[in-house]
């Protein structure tokens, strides 16, 4: 199915229900026994793992935490160009996406009070090829910072709430 396809159902079915552009998305994590680090993650009917480098006290078997939130804001970032270039009708060849994040130790291992734990600086360089102008992939870029909901989470507090069983 082609996204202009989709971006069409998709419209119809929310313009019959607005109650049909709810989404919840899910997934299980379980630390793999015997393991300091490493976790099995299960979303719908795919699993993969997450560890940490071994400087970090984990066995390096798999990306880190950090290092799949930078991944799913690329992800994102190249999902949301191509849905967007099919959207607006923007001929796009190729995507190229680069994620760069900085994160400070202190807050993490608690070494510094007041040291945030999560990034303090991430940098998207973004590479468009195509037979469209430049100011044509300037507003598609527009369109996908505004739109791309990865990016919203980087960029704005979400509530969060966490309770122990």
């Amino acid at each position: 199915m082609s996204l202009a396809a989709v971006i069409e159902g998709t419209r119809e079915a929310v313009r019959a229900d607005a109650a049909n552009a709810a989404a919840r998305f899910s997934v299980g994590h379980t630390l793999v026994p015997g393991t300091a680090t490493t976790v099995d993650v299960r979303v719908r009917d795919h699993t993969f793992a997450v560890d940490e480098p071994a400087t970090l006290g984990g066995a390096d078997t798999a990306a880190n935490p950090v290092e799949y939130a930078l991944a799913a804001l690329g992800s994102c970032q190249v999902i949301t160009y191509q849905f967007w270039a099919a959207k607006l009708g923007v001929p796009l060849d190729s995507v190229r996406v680069t994620v760069d994040g900085d994160l400070d130790l202190h807050g993490f291992f608690g070494f510094t009070e007041g040291t945030r734990p999560g990034f303090n600086d991430v940098r998207v360089h973004v590479e468009l090829t195509g037979p469209a102008s430049p100011e044509t992939y300037a507003d598609l870029k527009r369109q996908v910072d505004e739109h791309c909901p990865v990016l919203d989470l980087f960029a704005n507090p979400t509530p969060v709430t966490t309770t122990l069983a």
